[in-house]
């Protein structure tokens, strides 16, 4: 209640509703506090709360009292190892977005939707998002015990020993496909890796190439702005985003005209992809640079800062929010590609009690073949409406209506 009055104290009077709320919040607790079954421990009822706050706007938010926020500061200068994975919140658990490629999280084949349920035998259920990534580093050769519930593989929770370490994060690729086509694969968008893929660019225009498929798919590990430096590598003109918060001046950023290439263009996604690659991929399909092909990406561009308490906890939430040429959030929506094409490896969750939403498209046939590149070269050879003729049967036709952003949905509780 303390907590609550200091906020009320500090808003605008003129904000009415915002006090009505916090009279009905008030007015739970106390009901909780008098009437429950049971003594209720008021702590866990209060972080429980927190939590679900900044969940419920930013599945990428984070309470950190002030012993734990100490720790999470001191893990990042330490540079601790780690085993890589992504992480947001899901249904008060902690969520996986991506295992970064080469880690050994990829190495169990850990993917986008699995639940860890406990790190080392504690429950994730209202743990800080920044707290687990801290309880996930330590020295290299040390171990940690997950608990995870494999969406893929049925609802019951596995247990898995994870070796950290220190991992070098996979180069850009690229190879030349039959019919000219330059084949570029950027797994993640570290500080400067935009560089690489320009050199790859040319290696494949060197070779013969006269059309590109440049391939995000799973890329969640970076930095926003790379993401910009990415797209400005193919347009020559328009908006690559516009960065905007409360308290942050809205910027428009525009392509500088350097462009690396004007070959025809075809860019890769799915749930995994995050981030600066989803910066990308919506500045080149916004400005009608380039076609998207895949799923629609997970949603997570933002830009987020630790704002610290008088207690010394702190809040690490967005502050501002990359917005796509279209002017849609990211974050919010993610980017919906072109031509809907599933991964057919993949599984999205069930709709659970707290009423997900259905999937976006079907998984479609297993045939030991890249379904998503395989239409990507469709696309830059016969063109998109030749290639969402061809569409498989159990991809709905690119405008469909789809369904809800896929960062945050909804899927089953772990039990309890």
């Amino acid at each position: 209640m303390l907590l609550l009055g200091t906020v009320l104290g500090r808003g605008n009077a003129a904000d009415g509703d915002a006090y009505k709320h916090f009279a009905v919040f008030s007015e739970v607790v106390s009901k909780i506090k008098s009437d429950y079954v049971e003594e209720p421990n008021m702590h866990n009822v209060t972080l429980g709360a927190l939590n679900g706050l900044l969940e419920s706007i930013d599945p990428f938010a984070s309470y950190l009292n002030a012993e734990q926020y100490k720790q999470y500061k001191d893990s990042l200068n330490e540079k601790k190892a780690d085993v890589g994975l992504v992480l947001s919140r899901r249904s008060g658990y902690i969520g996986i977005v991506d295992a970064i490629p080469g880690s050994p999280a990829a190495a169990l084949g850990l993917a986008t939707y699995d639940i860890v349920e406990a790190i080392n035998g504690v429950s994730t259920r209202d743990m800080p998002l920044a707290y687990a990534k801290y309880l996930l580093r330590g020295d290299v050769g040390s171990t940690v015990e997950l608990s995870v519930i494999r969406v893929r593989k049925g609802a019951e929770a596995q247990k898995m020993g994870l070796t950290r370490a220190r991992y070098e994060l996979p180069p850009v690729t690229a190879k030349l496909l039959p019919g000219s086509v330059g084949y570029i694969v950027a797994e993640v968008l570290d500080a400067g890796r935009s560089a690489q893929v320009k050199a790859k660019v040319a290696e494949m225009e060197k070779q013969g190439a006269s059309k590109l498929v440049l391939d995000l798919r799973n890329n969640a590990e970076g930095v926003e702005e790379e993401g910009i430096v990415l797209a400005d590598l193919f347009l020559d003109k328009g908006q690559i985003a516009t960065l905007e918060g409360q308290k942050v001046a809205k910027r428009s950023i525009e392509a500088d005209g350097a462009v690396a290439t004007k070959l025809p263009l075809v860019v890769l996604t799915n749930r995994g992809t995050a981030g600066g690659a989803e910066i990308a991929a919506s500045a080149l399909l916004d400005n009608k640079r380039a076609e998207v092909v895949g799923e629609r990406t997970y949603g997570m561009a933002a830009q987020r800062k630790a704002l610290t308490l008088d207690d010394g906890s702190a809040v690490i939430m967005a502050v501002a929010k990359y917005h796509a040429a279209s002017g849609k959030a990211i974050q919010d929506t993610g980017v919906t590609p072109s031509l809907v094409v599933a991964d057919p490896e993949a599984v999205e969750p069930d709709e659970g009690e707290e009423g997900a939403a259905p999937p976006a498209v079907e998984p479609a046939p297993k045939t030991g073949e890249d379904l998503q590149l395989k239409k990507a070269i469709e696309v830059l050879t016969k063109g998109l409406e030749a290639a969402k003729k061809e569409a498989p049967k159990s991809a709905p036709a690119a405008g469909a209506p789809a369904a809800a952003p896929q960062g945050p949905l909804n899927v089953p509780r772990p039990p309890q």
